[in-house]
């Protein structure tokens, strides 16, 4: 069985969506998966109707609204009977929303977060399956919920391994087109979980890994996975092939394209993934699978903008040794911090972050009391993998670098 695994990007209009179908036509459709992501930029959208349940109820009624009309089009666009009864499906799951946050008395962002954002994927995968259905290729809409059991962790949820495989071998036929939700999960109670933001390639690894399947693609507007991104990089080139160890790395680092935890179940059952473009269908496109590096061996550029770079310095002169760096781990933990680049001396310990969860000031406030600390907040932190002195220079140019770490394959600075 095949895993197809289609983005916001691809599914964002009518357009759009007539033209997954074009790509189902052109490269097949039998025995396959397809998992889909919100439309367009839904889950952008859903996370303002959270911000408004709790900074601003006033509010709610008037995002919710923006999400329906935006999807109403797409339906209007695609299903020209207003009889359909896809209709009557999407407002259903309008009225679990709304109804999800009138009757909430839970004040954990997270939980509701979830709950609320979740319904992006399972309204694209309604409208896509009814769609399919209208244009002749049968399918069987799966609720992902019902598959992928997960701790509750809320918004990164961790996966149930043992109990996800049961539930994919038992409710997975996979003699016909399947279409599903990425990005989502269930606790033991059922409630909704996400497995973090641009999840639904993990999705769709998780799913591969647990079906066997010869093999996943994920659908892209760009030819494959190039070697920078071209919003930021002239001249980005197509990566022909890439070993499963050299695409962690890159995703690792924060490389776009493929989401960090995606690999490693692929590269477990030695499934290959490719990333190929949907404009372009029949192109080769990029496979990751098992091999030596990357094809062409060229460097290969990431970019991580609005960046927090702490330097955390004893208040005594003391050194920063191993019950202190324990200490600012669990600071780093407890605030949800993602640690992209550590640098540390006897009195001194750097520290480049993620702050996604805004959670900054908290920990700005717990570290002050412990140690003395310089923070320098949008900072852009670029990585090189195989870099030369030429890459060296043209990073350096006309930047101020605030931290520089390089190892034998590997450069990193953070730069202002």
């Amino acid at each position: 069985m095949r895993v197809f695994k289609f983005g916001g990007a691809s599914i964002k209009d009518a357009e759009a969506v007539k033209n997954v179908v074009n790509v189902l036509q052109q490269v097949g459709h039998k025995n396959t998966l397809v998992v889909v992501s919100a439309m367009g930029k839904t889950t952008n959208a859903m996370e303002v109707v959270v911000n408004a349940y709790f900074s601003d109820k006033n509010a709610i009624q008037a995002s919710v609204q923006e999400v329906y009309d935006y999807h109403t089009k797409i339906l209007n666009d695609l299903f020209p009977n207003a009889n359909h009864p896809v209709y009557k499906d999407v407002k259903v799951l309008f009225d679990e929303v709304q109804g999800f946050l009138a009757w909430n008395k839970s004040p954990k962002h997270g939980f509701v977060y979830d709950q609320v954002v979740g319904y992006g994927e399972l309204i694209s995968s309604t409208i896509l399956s009814a769609y399919f259905n209208e244009v002749g290729i049968t399918n069987n809409w799966l609720d992902v919920r019902n598959l992928i059991k997960t701790n509750d962790q809320y918004r990164d949820a961790v996966v149930n391994w043992e109990q996800t495989q049961e539930n994919v071998n038992r409710n997975i036929d996979q003699r016909q087109l399947n279409i599903t939700q990425g990005f989502l999960g269930s606790d033991e109670n059922n409630f909704t979980t996400t497995l973090g933001r641009e999840g639904s390639d993990y999705t769709a690894a998780i799913l591969a890994y647990c079906l066997n399947a010869t093999d996943v693609t994920i659908w892209k507007d760009v030819p494959g996975v190039l070697n920078a991104d071209p919003r930021y990089f002239e001249d980005a080139q197509l990566l022909n092939s890439i070993s499963y160890r050299e695409a962690i790395e890159l995703a690792f680092y924060g490389a776009s394209v493929i989401h960090p935890k995606t690999l490693q179940p692929l590269q477990r059952k030695k499934i290959p993934l490719h990333v190929k473009s949907f404009i372009n269908p029949l192109d080769k496109g990029t496979t990751v699978g098992k091999g030596v590096g990357i094809e062409p061996k060229v460097p290969c550029y990431i970019v991580k903008k609005n960046q927090v770079l702490m330097k955390l310095s004893s208040l005594d002169f003391s050194f920063i040794v191993e019950d202190s760096i324990s200490e600012l781990f669990k600071m780093l933990h407890d605030h949800k911090m993602k640690v992209d680049l550590i640098q540390s001396s006897a009195i001194s310990f750097s520290v480049c972050v993620d702050n996604k969860f805004g959670k900054l000031e908290s920990l700005l406030n717990h570290l002050e009391g412990r140690f003395k600390v310089t923070c320098h907040e949008g900072v852009s932190l670029y990585t090189v993998r195989h870099f030369n002195g030429e890459v060296l220079d043209s990073l350096q140019n006309g930047r101020e670098v605030l931290l520089e770490q390089r190892g034998k394959e590997t450069i990193q600075l953070v730069t202002k």
